[in-house]
C-alpha cells in the first residue's frame, strides 16, 4: 500500500518530469530548425514558410533573439485564445469536439470535488475505523476514504445524498453537452463547403447478373429506381496487391535518394549495401545501382498488375460509389432499403474520399459476419490472458502484502528510497508500458472485421480499447490488487469475513490509480507536446532524404488525435472520477489537473500540429456519451456493493434507483439526439440543394465528382468512366444488355432480387 510519502515521491518525480518536458518543448519550438516539427499544420495550410533570420549561418538553426526566451511560455495563453468557431474552421469539428471532452471533465468534476471535500472528506476523516480492523494494510490517505467510516454508521447517509447530487449534476452537464454537440454538428453540416460524400452513397453486395457487368448492373439499377437523381458511379477494384507494390516502390525510392545524397556529399566513395534482409547480410553491391535496378523491376511489376486489374472482370468487386445530382437524392438512397431483399443492394453514406479504407472494400460482404465473430472471440481471450501481466503490475503496488508472504525480500525492499520508488512510481509506469502494443493489436483486429472507413475503424477500436481498459486496467487492478494486498488476511480469516475485507480494500486502490494518473496524465501529456519521436524522425529524413521543399514537406509528420486510443484513455479518468468521488474523494484533484492540463496541451496541438486524416462532423459523440453512462452505472453498482459490506442495508433501496435513472437518462438522450449523428435530415438537404442551385446555377457536378472515389493508385490514370445521364434527356427507356423480360410482370428490375 502506497503511503503519503510514496505518493509524494511519485508526485515529485512526475512533476519534475512534466516540467522538464515543458521547458524542453518551450525552448525547442523557438529554434528555426524545428519549426516544421512544432508548427506543421500551418505549413500544410500554406500560411507559414521557413523562418528567415538575419545574423548569419548559425541563425538558420538556432534562435539568437534572447528576448523570445523570456516569453517562452506564451504558447499557453495562445492555445486558449482562439475562439471555438475559429477553431472549428481551422481544424474541423472532430478536433473541436474531442477537445470538449476534456472541458466536459472539468465541468463535471470541479463542482463535485468542491462538494466532496466540503462534505465527504470531513465525514470520512472523523470516522476513525481503520485502526480498529486487524490484518488490513492502509495508509493515511485511506483515512480520507469511506473505509474509515464505521459499519452501520448514520454517516453513510451523507455518501448516499452526495451520490444523488453528483448523479443529477452529471445528468445536467451531459444533457447540455449532448444538445450543444447536436446543434454544432447540424450547423457544421449546413455550413461546410461542398464535399463529394454529400452526394455519394456506398453500395455493397451488388447481386450478380449473367447479362451485365457490375458497372452496367449498378447503372441500370439506379437509372430505374432513382431516375431523377442518379448521376454517375465508380465501381470498386480489388487493387490491394497493386497498392502494396506502389508502397514498396516508395520505400525503395527513399533508400535510393538516401544513397544518392550520401554519394553527392562524398563522391570519393560509392556507397554499398548487402542484398539480404534489411541489408544485414548477403552479397555486397553498389547501393545506387542496386536500388535503381530494384525500382525498375518493381515498376514493371506494378505496370503489369495495373493492367491486370483494369482488364480483369474478376478484379471488380460487387460494390460501387454511386453519386447523385443532389444531396436530397443521396440522402433518400442512403437512408432507405432498396429492395424487398434486405441482404442485397445495401446502401450507406459514403465516407469522404480521404476517410475510405480501400483495403477492406475488397472483402466479400458475406465474410464480414464470420470475421466479426472470430474477432469477438479473439478479443475475449486477449482480454482474459492480459490479466496475467496486470496482476504482476499490481504486485509491485503492494509491497506490504508481498512482505507478509515473501519475507526474504524485506531487506531489499526496505532500503532507503527503494520502497518509495517502487510503490509510488513503478506501478504506473509498468502498466503504461504493458499497454503500449495494445492499440496496434486492437486496430489490426478492427481492420480484419472489415470496416470501410478510417473513422469507423477508429470508433470500433476505441470500443475495444474501452472494454479492455474497463476490464483489465480498472476491474483487474481492483480485483488482483485486492487479492495480493490482502492475501494473508484472506488465508487466515473466516469465509464470512472476506466480503468485509474486500469492501474495505477496494477504496484503498485509489492510491495506485493516483500514481497511474500522475504517470499517464501528467508526465504522459507533457511528453505528448514535446513530440520527441517526430522531432528525431524529421531531422533524420531532413538529413538523408530531403532534396526539395516538397520532400521537406513530406518529411513532416503532423500526426493526428488518435481517437482509437486517446478517447478510451479519457474515459478511464471519467470512470475513476465517478467511482471514487463518493468513495475516496482525495483522488479527484489529480483528475482535475489532468483534464485542465490535457485541455491546454491538446488545444495547442490541434491548432499548430495535428492534421486530421478525415472529418466525421463529431460522429463519435454518441459513443462518448454511452461510455460515460457505463462509467456512471459501474460506479453506482460498486457503491451499492461497498455499502452492503458496511451494514448500511437501509441505503440499498435508495441506491438501486440510481442505475435505473441513469439507464433511463441514456435512453432519453439517445432518442432525443442520436438520430442527428446517424442520419441527415431531408429538410436540411433540400435547403442546401436549393441554395446551391440559386448561387451556382452552372455548377458542373459531374466533373466535380468524377475522380473523387477513384482508388488512390489509379489517380490520374485511365479507368472506365460510366456515362452520365443527360439531365435534358426525356427518354424513359433505360439502356441495358439484359435479355428481354417481357413475359415477366416485374420488368427490367427483376434482377434486383437475385440471390433470394
Amino acid at each position: 500500500m502506497a503511503s503519503l510519502q510514496d505518493i509524494s515521491v511519485s508526485a515529485a518525480i512526475n512533476i519534475i518530469t512534466a516540467i522538464a518536458f515543458l521547458v524542453a518543448f518551450a525552448i525547442l519550438r523557438l529554434q528555426p530548425i524545428n519549426d516544421r516539427v512544432y508548427f506543421p499544420k500551418w505549413y500544410l495550410k500554406g500560411i507559414r514558410g521557413s523562418p528567415t533570420r538575419s545574423g548569419g549561418f548559425v541563425s538558420t538553426f538556432v534562435n539568437l533573439d534572447f528576448r523570445t526566451y523570456i516569453r517562452f511560455l506564451n504558447w499557453m495563453p495562445a492555445a486558449l485564445r482562439m475562439p471555438e468557431l475559429e477553431l472549428i474552421n481551422h481544424a474541423g469539428l472532430d478536433s473541436a469536439a474531442y477537445i470538449r471532452i476534456y472541458l466536459l471533465g472539468l465541468k463535471i468534476f470541479v463542482p463535485i470535488t468542491f462538494l466532496a471535500f466540503t462534505v465527504l472528506v470531513p465525514v470520512n476523516w472523523t470516522g476513525e475505523t481503520l485502526e480498529t480492523i486487524k490484518d488490513v494494510t492502509f495508509s493515511n490517505i485511506d483515512k480520507l476514504s469511506i473505509s474509515n467510516v464505521p459499519s452501520g454508521s448514520q454517516r453513510f447517509w451523507a455518501h448516499l445524498v452526495m451520490a444523488y447530487v453528483f448523479t443529477f449534476w452529471t445528468f445536467y452537464i451531459l444533457y447540455r453537452e449532448y444538445k450543444l454537440m447536436t446543434n454544432m454538428r447540424l450547423q457544421f453540416l449546413a455550413s461546410e463547403d461542398r464535399r463529394p460524400d454529400q452526394f455519394t452513397v456506398l453500395v455493397r453486395n451488388v447481386p450478380p447478373d449473367s447479362d451485365e457487368s457490375v458497372s452496367e448492373h449498378v447503372e441500370h439499377f439506379f437509372c430505374v429506381n432513382h431516375p431523377d437523381y442518379y448521376l454517375t458511379h465508380q465501381v470498386v477494384y480489388n487493387a490491394n496487391k497493386l497498392a502494396k507494390l506502389v508502397e514498396k516502390k516508395k520505400s525503395l525510392q527513399n533508400w535510393y535518394i538516401y544513397y544518392q545524397n550520401k554519394y553527392e556529399r562524398n563522391p570519393s566513395k560509392k556507397p554499398t549495401t548487402k542484398t539480404g534482409f534489411w541489408g544485414l547480410w548477403g552479397t555486397r553491391v553498389d547501393a545506387i545501382d542496386h536500388y535503381a535496378a530494384e525500382i525498375e523491376k518493381l515498376t514493371e511489376e506494378e505496370q503489369a498488375e495495373r493492367e491486370r486489374v483494369i482488364s480483369d472482370p474478376k478484379a471488380i468487386i460487387p460494390a460501387a460509389f454511386v453519386s447523385f445530382k443532389s444531396r436530397w437524392g443521396a440522402a433518400v438512397c442512403a437512408q432507405t432499403q432498396q429492395t424487398s431483399n434486405p441482404t442485397i443492394w445495401l446502401t450507406e453514406w459514403a465516407p469522404e474520399p480521404r476517410d475510405v479504407y480501400w483495403d477492406n472494400l475488397a472483402i466479400p460482404y458475406v465474410e464480414l459476419t464470420i470475421r466479426r465473430l472470430l474477432m469477438a472471440v479473439s478479443l475475449f481471450f486477449l482480454t482474459f490472458f492480459f490479466m496475467i501481466p496486470i496482476a504482476f503490475v499490481q504486485s509491485l503496488a503492494n509491497i506490504e502484502g508481498i512482505e507478509k508472504v515473501l519475507p526474504f525480500l524485506k531487506p531489499l525492499i526496505e532500503r532507503k528510497g527503494v520502497k518509495s520508488l517502487i510503490q509510488g512510481f513503478l506501478p504506473g509506469i509498468a502498466l503504461k508500458i504493458f499497454l503500449i502494443l495494445l492499440p496496434t493489436i486492437l486496430m489490426t483486429m478492427s481492420k480484419i472485421e472489415g470496416f470501410t472507413s478510417l473513422s469507423s475503424l477508429e470508433r470500433r477500436s476505441a470500443g475495444k480499447y474501452h472494454l479492455f481498459v474497463l476490464v483489465n486496467v480498472f476491474l483487474g487492478s481492483i480485483i488482483t490488487g485486492t487479492a495480493f494486498q490482502q492475501l494473508k488476511s484472506f488465508l487466515h480469516q473466516a469465509p464470512t469475513e472476506i466480503p468485509i475485507t474486500a469492501g474495505v480494500s477496494i477504496p484503498m486502490k485509489a492510491t495506485f490509480f493516483i500514481t497511474y494518473i500522475m504517470v499517464d496524465g501528467w508526465a504522459g501529456i507533457a511528453a505528448e507536446i514535446l513530440r520527441l519521436v517526430p522531432l528525431v524522425m524529421f531531422h533524420l529524413k531532413n538529413t538523408f532524404l530531403v532534396k526539395t521543399e516538397k520532400d521537406r514537406e513530406q518529411a513532416m509528420d503532423p500526426g493526428c488525435l488518435g481517437f482509437a486510443t486517446s478517447e478510451p484513455r479519457i474515459q478511464l479518468y471519467f470512470l475513476l472520477g465517478f467511482v471514487y468521488s463518493v468513495i475516496t474523494p482525495v483522488l479527484l484533484p489529480f483528475i482535475i489537473v489532468f483534464f485542465a492540463f490535457a485541455y491546454m496541451v491538446f488545444r495547442h496541438q490541434v491548432i499548430n500540429v495535428y492534421n486530421q486524416k478525415y472529418e466525421s462532423a463529431a460522429a463519435f459523440w454518441p459513443d462518448v456519451h454511452w461510455r460515460l453512462i457505463i462509467g456512471m452505472v459501474i460506479s453506482q453498482l460498486l457503491l451499492m456493493g461497498l455499502l452492503s459490506t458496511k451494514e448500511a442495508a437501509n441505503s440499498t433501496p435508495f441506491l438501486i434507483v440510481l442505475p435505473i435513472l441513469t439507464i433511463w437518462f441514456h435512453i432519453f438522450c439517445k432518442g432525443r439526439f442520436e438520430s442527428a449523428f446517424v442520419k441527415f435530415p431531408l429538410q436540411d438537404a433540400m435547403v442546401r440543394d436549393t441554395l446551391e442551385r440559386a448561387t451556382e446555377p452552372n455548377l458542373n457536378l459531374k466533373a466535380y465528382l468524377q475522380d473523387a472515389y477513384v482508388h488512390p493508385v489509379f489517380r490520374g490514370g485511365e479507368l472506365e468512366k460510366p456515362a452520365v445521364i443527360d439531365e435534358e434527356e426525356n427518354n424513359p427507356l433505360v439502356p441495358t444488355k439484359r435479355t428481354s423480360h417481357r413475359s415477366s410482370k416485374y420488368g427490367s428490375d427483376c434482377s434486383s432480387d437475385a440471390g433470394i
